[in-house]
């Protein structure tokens, strides 16, 4: 099973778990389309190669009535083009909101830098423990997208 989550924002990310290879690729929130498409194209060669089922899960997140109107237009664009790109390529694709995939990791810090500390740090402690990770550093970047995927790979594997 390939596992890809993402965290939409232009300061999020996206992070591809192979269960079967208990190995995972990170990635900052990449600055193009074509750099978007091709990190997922090489994880859909893979699943393909290796006949695994593949799964993508993003983050459905809104803007909020205090964000401006330019960085709310440029976070829908960012979320969009992850739409647009995996609808292209015919990846299965599940919303899935923060409150629902937060709840495995419940209880949570209400205050934002308190919950993404935390966030951070139990990614830190899952995928150093079980994955092998391009690259060892897990930053508040990809975190989120971290643990959305676990989610991910969770929900699949409840589904078989």
């Amino acid at each position: 099973m390939i596992a890809i989550g993402i965290d939409p924002g232009k300061s999020g990310g996206l992070v591809i778990i192979d269960s079967e290879e208990k190995t995972c690729s990170m990635h900052k929130c990449p600055q193009t389309t074509g750099e978007m498409a091709s990190i997922l194209r090489m994880a859909q060669v893979e699943a393909w190669m290796n006949n695994v089922k593949i799964l993508a899960a993003i983050e459905k997140v809104h803007a909020f009535p205090t964000d401006a109107r330019n960085s709310a237009f440029k976070f829908g664009m960012n979320y969009g083009m992850w739409l647009g790109i995996i609808g292209s390529l015919g990846i299965p694709l599940v919303d899935v909101t923060p409150q629902k995939w937060m709840k495995d990791y419940a209880p949570l810090p209400k205050e934002k830098q308190e919950r993404k500390k935390k966030i951070k740090q139990i990614a830190i402690e899952v995928f150093s423990a079980v994955y092998e990770t391009e690259n060892k550093t897990i930053t508040y970047a990809v975190s989120d997208a971290a643990l959305i995927a676990l989610w991910c790979l969770k929900r699949s594997d409840n589904d078989e």
